[in-house]
């Protein structure tokens, strides 16, 4: 022991050092600490080398500071020894040190590969008076109070205080266990004399002490609360028990009194007032300030709120609710028509469930205000609920009431709202629920829209049946492909097309245009807008298939004019000439591009349909020197570079009949492009405009700039049907086209489309490509064409008997 202690301060006075964070390390005591800077690092592995294994270590002012220099740490240190050094997986060091004495830091010596420093030693002064010993002795006291106030400290703390009898050491003991920043940790190891060292712990003591009191008042209080509950609660049990003996009980509150009176007056269904009555009793035996008791409280009030049986009465009058969806709908006969025939149905049989309808259409042909319209010419309450991006399917069937915050789903909040069992639900965009990990919404409507089940519908929050039978659902949606098949099997499909030219102009006059002047304050007879004013709107301004931006475009006619009021000018207003609507909205936005685009050769007109409605498609084919390669670019997809290739095998087993050079494939690369590569494209709808191009390219006779075409193509050189007619049809209308080629086997399709376009277009239906040619080309006699007399024989040709 005595060689131990004459070694403490046998060591040279240049000593490696070893910059701390946070903490700091007094004389006497044994701590652990984490290595893992570079020269820190390099320190540790060279300390087997040093010729003792003593250190100096300094605290740092500045704990973010990774190189420190000698203005970064703190003067005075401690020479401390090494007693163990374990090395890490990662590469860092724990450190266990021992401090030794105290030494202040003269100067840095050397900064590689560790910092090396110039110290000198600081010796205590002797301190074995009178008032030291009673200094040391009232920090002995105030140490043990504050280690009884600690449960978390050793019981042996107190042994070890009493063993030490240096006031100095014991000064530092206390100070390296004190809770307290670094700074004044700091100030501590700077002071050498016992006494002021003392006094300065004293301080610091004393103020942790009166912290710790404070503490364990506040827990006596929080105890002494709780406490005071549960007597509260033990108290209130004993006097319902009370009560009870004296028959004198009288239920818990006036408020659970009228909770029982709400129950028996709103006739509710077997299971829901059984499950009603049986949370009421619970209620009656809980305490009013719990948390469950609010849980039960609510559930109550939603069993309660939510309609069972209260409906309201349909409007029957055939006429008159033609009347309502006419006044609020041009055109859209086939829903109007679903909507009359139920109607009919339920007049004879008034049990008749409601029906369930998806109206599918592009964006802005009134498929969700359709559904308001519905609901005001029945007569029923109307609710919306919207699907989009949903991916929770609790926001379907709600939560379960174990949760924090538990709600039913959309639905029962929905029937809530309405306050009907028979309102028109309107769910709007169901082609865009999403599905995640939180569950699929979709499989979720699966039970809400199916005749045969939604009659016990199952919301998790309620876990009663709720019968939803007689509300009528419409479902929206913009394609039918992204809904899943089970739940689109469930609905009944009505495809809604995009609105014509004339329809537009109906819409205009008679619905937006008046709205629209109502909005911004104007009275009818301040705007006039002439037919072909609106007209000009429609064809200039606008291509869609809805009516949508037609009304922003009318809204920013009716603010232009808005405007000019506001500014004193009181009008009236009469809009009739291009000029007219120019001042409003600028220069047309729209002109026909298809004798432009269709004047060079390798160039046709296509039809496609998209999920905003039908388009019209250019397909531009070029060839240029090479060896036989086919490019096809603008973004398109599998089917659609399929047909392309057929097309291609067509055109060369036939090049002698279209007067193509055998060999062209041998001289040259071809390319096909659809411009508005940015769009996806996909589908065999384009083959035979792909092979038209191709023809006209090769050959060198032109497309005729008017005729638009679609169909899918074989290697025989057969047309075969395609989709979406009707919207194919209405777009190239909207573009001018006069000529449209289709499929045979699609003419059925055009009874479709309203008589005025039928009158407008021509219609050619094909079987085969050589058809298509025959129609499309501007000069097609020189090409050698089977056409549909020589098919004739051709098939009877194939049909008769091989020996």
């Amino acid at each position: 022991m005595a060689n131990e202690e004459e070694g403490t301060t046998d060591f040279p006075d240049v000593l490696p050092v070893l910059p701390i964070r946070n903490a700091v390390l007094f004389p006497g005591a044994v701590a652990p600490f984490d290595v893992g800077r570079q020269k820190s690092v390099a320190l540790v592995e060279d300390i087997e080398n040093l010729t003792s294994r003593v250190i100096a270590i300094f605290a740092q002012r500045d704990p973010s500071t990774d190189d420190p220099t000698q203005s970064d740490l703190y003067p005075v240190g401690v020479a401390a020894r090494v007693l163990k050094a374990l090395k890490h997986s990662s590469g860092n060091y724990s450190l266990i040190l021992q401090g030794l004495m105290r030494v202040r830091l003269e100067a840095l010596v050397e900064e590689s590969p560790y910092l090396k420093a110039r110290t000198s030693k600081l010796e205590e002064p002797a301190s074995g008076d009178v008032e030291a010993e009673a200094l040391a002795m009232s920090l002995r006291d105030i140490a043990k109070q504050v280690i009884q106030l600690m449960p978390e400290l050793p019981r042996e703390a107190g042994s070890l205080i009493d063993s030490i009898q240096e006031p100095g050491q014991l000064a530092d003991l206390v100070a390296s266990n004190l809770d307290v920043p670094v700074d004044e940790k700091a100030e501590l190891l700077e002071t050498l004399e016992a006494k002021d060292r003392i006094r300065k712990v004293l301080r610091l003591l004393t103020r942790q002490l009166e912290i710790l009191k404070m503490r364990e008042r506040i827990n006596s209080q929080i105890k002494e609360e709780m406490g005071k509950n549960q007597r509260e609660y033990v108290l209130r049990q004993q006097l319902k028990a009370i009560k009870e003996e004296l028959g004198d009980e009288d239920g818990d509150s006036g408020d659970l009194e009228v909770l029982e009176e709400r129950i028996a007056k709103n006739d509710l269904p077997g299971e829901a007032d059984k499950v009603a009555r049986k949370q009421l009793k619970r209620l009656r035996a809980m305490q009013a300030g719990s948390a469950e008791y609010t849980v039960v409280r609510t559930y109550i009030d939603w069993i309660l709120d939510i309609p069972w049986k209260r409906e309201t009465t349909d409007n029957l009058d055939i006429a008159q609710v033609r009347k309502v969806l006419e006044e609020d709908h041009s055109g859209l006969e086939k829903v109007k028509k679903r909507i009359v025939e139920y109607l009919a149905v339920r007049k004879l049989k008034k049990d008749k469930k409601g029906p369930i309808l998806c109206l599918i259409g592009p964006p802005g042909v009134g498929k969700t205000s359709l559904g308001r319209s519905v609901a005001r010419s029945l007569g029923r309450k109307f609710h919306r609920i919207s699907l989009g991006g949903v991916h929770d399917e609790a926001a379907i069937r709600g939560h379960r009431r174990t949760y924090v915050g538990a709600l039913p789903g959309q639905v029962i909040q929905g029937m809530k709202k309405t306050g009907t069992i028979n309102p028109i639900f309107m769910l709007d965009e169901i082609d865009k629920v999403g599905r995640d990990f939180r569950g699929d919404p979709a499989a979720a409507l699966l039970e809400v829209l199916d005749p045969e089940q939604n009659d016990t519908f199952s919301d998790h929050y309620l876990e009663i049946p709720y019968n939803l039978s007689k509300v009528m659902f419409i479902a929206t949606a913009n394609v039918g492909d992204t809904i899943p098949a089970p739940l689109r099997d469930r609905m009944e499909i009505i495809e809604i097309p995009g609105y014509t030219r004339r329809e537009k102009l109906d819409i205009a006059r008679v619905h937006l245009l008046p709205k629209q002047i109502a909005d911004h304050g104007l009275k009818p007879d301040q705007v006039t807008v002439s037919d072909e004013a609106l007209r000009l709107l429609i064809e200039s301004y606008t291509r869609e298939a809805g009516v949508r931006n037609l009304e922003q475009k009318v809204a920013s006619v009716v603010r232009g004019i808005a405007v000019k009021v506001a500014e004193g000018n009181e009008g009236p207003f009469e809009l009739n000439t291009a000029d007219d609507i120019k001042e409003f909205l600028g220069a047309a936005r729209f002109t026909s591009e298809v004798a432009e685009r269709t004047s060079e050769t390798g160039v046709s007109t296509g039809l496609a349909w998209t999920s905003v409605g039908g388009e019209i498609l250019f397909i531009e084919a070029t060839h240029m020197k090479g060896k036989g390669k086919l490019q096809l670019t603008g973004q398109l997809g599998d089917v659609m570079k399929e047909s392309a290739q057929a097309a291609l095998s067509y055109v060369r087993t036939r090049a002698e009949d279209y007067k193509i050079a055998p060999d062209f494939l041998e001289k040259y690369d071809l390319h096909i492009h659809i411009p508005a590569g940015a769009m996806p494209k996909d589908g065999p709808s384009a083959g035979v405009t792909m092979m038209t191009a191709l023809v006209s390219l090769l050959t060198g006779i032109r497309v005729r700039h008017d005729v638009a075409m679609t169909g899918e193509i074989t290697l025989r050189g057969r047309v075969l049907p395609v989709g979406g007619i009707k919207e194919k049809v209405l777009a190239a209308h909207r573009a001018g086209i006069k000529r449209v080629i289709l499929p045979e086997r699609n003419a059925v399709d055009l009874e479709e489309v309203p008589d005025e376009i039928r009158q407008e277009l021509e219609f050619v239906p094909v079987k085969r490509m050589d058809e298509v040619l025959a129609n499309a080309l501007t000069d097609a006699d020189g090409l050698t064409l089977r056409l549909a007399e020589e098919e004739v024989a051709e098939g009877q040709r194939q049909d008769a008997p091989r020996p």
